[in-house]
């Protein structure tokens, strides 16, 4: 198995800022952005780490941009640690396969979610009300059902504690209708492309969420995309309406905490080598039905 990089102090560059599962340098006119093997949930970064995992969000966000290319400009300078400045090569094998150089971008401070089926907080608000996000859902919905079609749902960014679901009218007020128009439109365009390649692999994608910012005007997508930790990807064979179905993602993390006691308010409890092992499974399988081939761990 591979050694976990937790977090990382490269010798010769600013300290970093360090988010639940990366760290971010600031170059000055760039950023170099590092996705460790740190693993959150419900608000707690979880230990141990998953070893490999920062590698296999980094490449298969990269596969997405790559694949996005022609619907939405990104701010990706580059992938490859050849090709970074010369003040970074010391540290080719820390960065290798797992960061990227990028453009500053001014964040959309939302997080743009596209839900194709009902799940997560969408099916908790759907229960109490009969609505996600003020839209009016079909009554008699179960669990893991696919929706009318799909909605966007956005929510507001919190830097620590939950993000807050919010209507479209409160992401208008705030953000601006014509970009908040253009980004519901582009997000709902890329959901659909990313669950028609998902379908093609026996993969349900039943959301996602994506997050964008501005360069010289411009909307670029940034951060993660479509990996396990910001989608729910069901094993279609075994997606059964009414329960919870078999995923590829981080929701089997959840489960575990859900089933072990845990009160969501506490010290989290270690993860199991089980957990551990099993979570990584279940990201490389994701990273291998979406692109066809292995991760580089």
């Amino acid at each position: 198995m591979t050694e976990v990089v937790w977090q990382t102090d490269l010798e010769g560059l600013p300290a970093p800022r360090r988010g639940k599962v990366r760290d971010v340098y600031d170059l000055g006119s760039e950023l170099l952005i590092v996705a460790c093997d740190r693993i959150s949930a419900y608000d707690h970064v979880l230990h141990p780490g998953i070893p490999g995992k920062g590698k296999i969000l980094s490449q298969l966000t990269n596969f997405w941009f790559d694949q996005f290319a022609d619907r939405v400009p990104n701010h990706l300078i580059a992938v490859d640690v050849s090709e970074f400045p010369e003040a970074l090569r010391p540290h080719f094998e820390t960065l290798r396969g797992r960061a990227v150089l990028v453009r500053k971008a001014e964040v959309v401070p939302f997080e743009c979610v596209a839900r194709g089926y009902l799940a997560g907080s969408g099916y908790r608000e759907y229960v109490d009300t009969g609505e996600i996000c003020g839209i009016p859902l079909p009554p008699g919905l179960r669990r893991a059902d696919p929706l009318p079609q799909p909605i966007f749902t956005p929510a507001t960014k919190a830097e620590s504690g939950h993000d807050e679901n919010v209507s479209f009218d409160v992401m208008c007020d705030r953000a601006g209708e014509e970009l908040s128009r253009r980004l519901r439109e582009i997000t709902l365009d890329l959901y659909e492309a990313g669950a028609q390649r998902a379908a093609e692999h026996d993969v349900i994608l039943a959301d996602t969420k994506f997050e964008f910012g501005r360069i010289d005007a411009e909307i670029v997508l940034i951060d993660e995309v479509l990996t396990p930790d910001s989608s729910r990807f069901w094993e279609r064979d075994q997606w059964e309406p009414g329960t919870e179905p078999a995923s590829l993602d981080k929701q089997y993390v959840r489960n575990w905490l859900d089933d072990c006691g845990w009160d969501h308010e506490s010290e989290p409890p270690l993860l199991p080598e089980k957990v551990v092992l099993g979570t990584l499974n279940r990201y490389v399988e994701a990273f291998q039905r979406m692109t066809g081939r292995d991760p580089e761990l």
